[in-house]
């Protein structure tokens, strides 16, 4: 465990903007628990964003119950993957971005960051996208407004406004923004229970008659692993909001928070399973694998009275995907660049990320190119993670809080300093695992890695990745030891020591300056 921070400050308001940035909480403003946790990252989860994944393996020609199965599978095991990510918040006051200086070094941290940082623009467009097309399409169906390029430019304006809005109060505003969406969302999924129950049918076939049938295997783990993407998204930046709980609560709560947040999302993702098999039956070309548009199915066969919920799901929803996406982007890219306050940093990614969305919506037609951008971003996480997960195993939880702000406070030395601010045995890891992983991508019409093909048409990059990670970083751990001062006063558990000595912490550290100021 690290000391307390002896510093005290008053906890902010609702509406007052967040002051903190990536440096260690003050234990006075660490108020949050593991329900607030809980809260975050299911209410980021239920989203209509998450309807469309539920979706696919309805589009991958599975049946209900085998879709159902491939679901559970890949969110289990999703859940199991991010949960032990919860733990370094709490631990170290800070992001899982600053905390991976521990196992990647003062200067190999950054690969946390832009693997967060890439992961959020992603998935903030996704759901910017998502929630603007549901939203004018029920509209149109609804009040019969036009679809047109200026109607979807001002629902995707006022939306990307809205989020960055929230972002840019900071943490106490989207936590309360979450409070509601988790409950409002929720309610409005289990509405459509109602909505869809007389067309839906849990017998529907697919396209596979058994389980012997040629191509149901890799369609069975596709589906899974797509499933399994989304617990695996909120990995480089769960430490975000898990840091504002306090390092005293018990590890076990706090995982058992963000594990729970994942099961969840059973909700959405079975309403997005359910409902795509009712659009096979009832409107098969909205599922025509070259161009699929699930939500212009769902707003085909939804009944009238039924428009209306469908437009608060997309802008609730999307509210809060949005905030816990660009969040984090914010935050990290503050880190990277310490000259940024995370209010500067917000708004100027923020401002690129809106950018972008139109750029790609209206000018480049870039929907399944973010597709597949954000599957190989997770492809490239999930090794990370591992990287991460075992490390905080083999330090028995004991993190320097000093140590791991050297990069933000431009210094140098300290126990995470080990080659120049580089620890390659971390980053040897991780980028070995995360180059096979993607050799071995498999993503028909859009990415197959030159390895792809090797598993019968299955795409195998996670389990690769994940895998081979352990493997490689465990290996590298005993073969090339650490310094015992990283492992702090009870030693390694696991691996070997070596008695190297670590230097110390030079480097003056700047003057604090106000999280907006310029």
């Amino acid at each position: 465990m690290v000391d307390a921070t002896p510093e005290a400050t008053t906890s902010p308001g609702l509406t007052e903007v967040e002051a903190h940035g990536v440096e260690r909480i003050p234990d006075a403003d660490r108020t949050a628990g593991p329900l607030d946790l809980f809260r975050l990252a299911f209410g980021g989860a239920n989203t209509f964003a998450t309807c469309v994944l539920g979706a696919f393996p309805i589009l991958f020609g599975l049946s209900f119950w085998q879709g159902l199965a491939a679901t559970v599978l890949g969110l289990v095991a999703g859940a199991l993957l991010l949960a032990p990510m919860s733990v370094f918040g709490p631990a170290n006051g800070t992001n899982n971005a600053v905390s991976s200086s521990a196992h990647l070094g003062v200067h190999g941290r950054v690969v946390g960051s832009f693997l967060s940082l890439l992961t959020a623009i992603a998935f903030f467009s996704i759901s910017v996208w998502s929630s603007g097309d549901a939203l004018i399409g029920a509209a149109h169906r609804l009040a019969g407004l036009p679809e047109s390029d200026v109607s979807y430019g001002v629902a995707y304006a006022v939306f990307a406004g809205l989020v960055l809005t929230v972002c840019v109060y900071g943490f106490r505003f989207m936590l309360f923004v979450n409070k509601i969406a988790v409950l409002a969302a929720s309610a409005l999924f289990v509405l459509g229970v109602f909505a869809f129950a007389g067309d839906f049918d849990p017998g529907y076939t697919g396209a596979f008659a058994s389980t012997s049938t040629p191509m149901f295997w890799p369609s069975f783990i596709g589906s899974a692993l797509i499933v399994l993407s989304n617990p695996v998204s909120f990995g480089a930046f769960l430490g975000d909001w898990s840091r504002y709980i306090p390092a005293a609560t018990p590890r076990g709560r706090v995982m058992g928070a963000a594990f729970l947040s994942q099961i969840a999302t059973l909700l959405p993702f079975v309403f997005g399973l359910a409902t795509a098999s009712v659009i096979a039956a009832k409107a098969e070309k909205y599922l025509d694998p070259a161009a699929p548009n699930y939500v212009g199915g769902l707003l085909a066969i939804s009944p009238g009275w039924y428009f209306l919920p469908l437009c608060l799901i997309a802008l609730i929803g999307g509210m809060a995907t949005g905030t816990t996406a660009l969040y984090g982007t914010g935050l990290d890219f503050s880190s990277v660049f310490p000259r940024f306050g995370r209010v500067q940093a917000t708004v100027f990614i923020g401002s690129l990320s809106i950018a972008f969305i139109f750029v790609g919506r209206f000018a480049l037609n870039l929907a399944q190119s973010i597709s597949t951008f954000a599957t190989l971003i997770i492809t490239c996480t999930a090794p990370w993670m591992v990287v991460m997960a075992l490390g905080y195993v083999t330090r028995r939880g004991w993190y320097d809080a000093e140590a791991l702000q050297v990069f933000n406070r431009r210094q140098r030395g300290g126990r995470y300093w080990f080659t120049h601010g580089w620890n390659w045995r971390g980053l040897t890891a991780w980028l070995v695992s995360a180059c096979l992983a993607l050799l071995f991508t498999n993503l028909p019409g859009q990415f197959v890695g030159p390895l792809g093909t090797l598993a019968g048409g299955t795409d195998i990059s996670l389990p690769v990745g994940l895998v081979l990670a352990a493997v490689v970083y465990l290996a590298l751990l005993f073969a090339f030891p650490e310094p015992r001062a990283v492992y702090g006063p009870d030693g390694p558990r696991l691996v070997r020591a070596s008695e190297a000595e670590v230097p110390p912490i030079t480097g003056t550290v700047p003057a604090k300056t106000p999280t907006g100021a310029a």
